[in-house]
């Protein structure tokens, strides 16, 4: 698959959903992460618009393929944004821990914590490294809205990326999509 298909979907995912199952009674099971992202410099916007150009101009069987490769992994995108879905264990709801980093070369430290907020800072290594800080605030054990800034690499140059994000507890059955339990995606 194209890098590009899952380049903000991959920035989306570890900005927020990195520390999903971090607040006091979050509800276990299957999370919906919906998740707006804004680059400074607007290159990861015009990657996602040539993204989804590529995949409408993909033969129908190909789309299917590529659309049933990132629903196996919680991942779809349209124009308003990426939705992520992640599940979230029993035992990592009640360790009130972040979850593994979609990416193995990652660190992530929780800044503050309160029954309803977090806040965490990251930083990954590699080829395009990254770094960044988020919140989140939990409204019930079944919701949250939370924003982050990823500081990147793009295509070379330095970017930033402000993400708001909103999610809300699905079901108590994950379904098809596994949690984490590696820094593999």
């Amino acid at each position: 698959m194209n890098p590009r298909f899952v380049l903000p979907s991959a920035f989306a995912a570890l900005a927020l959903s990195s520390f999903a199952a971090a607040a006091q009674g979050m509800a276990p099971g299957l999370w919906e992460h919906s998740v707006k992202f804004k680059s400074q410099s607007g290159e990861m916007e015009k990657s996602k618009a040539e993204m989804q150009a590529e995949m409408a101009a993909l033969p129908p069987d190909q789309r299917k393929m590529v659309e049933q490769m990132m629903a196996k992994k919680g991942m779809s995108f349209d124009a308003e944004g990426t939705t992520l879905r992640v599940c979230v264990t029993k035992e990592q709801a009640e360790r009130m821990e972040p979850l593994p980093m979609s990416k193995e070369d990652c660190k992530q430290d929780v800044v503050s914590r309160t029954s309803s907020s977090m806040k965490v800072r990251w930083a990954c290594g590699g080829n395009e490294p990254s770094n960044g800080e988020g919140e989140m605030h939990f409204s019930s054990n079944k919701a949250f809205t939370g924003r982050a800034v990823v500081n990147s690499v793009h295509q070379g140059k330095p970017d930033r990326m402000d993400v708001q994000s909103v999610g809300k507890w699905v079901s108590a059955d994950c379904g098809s999509v596994k949690p984490r339990t590696t820094g593999k995606p």
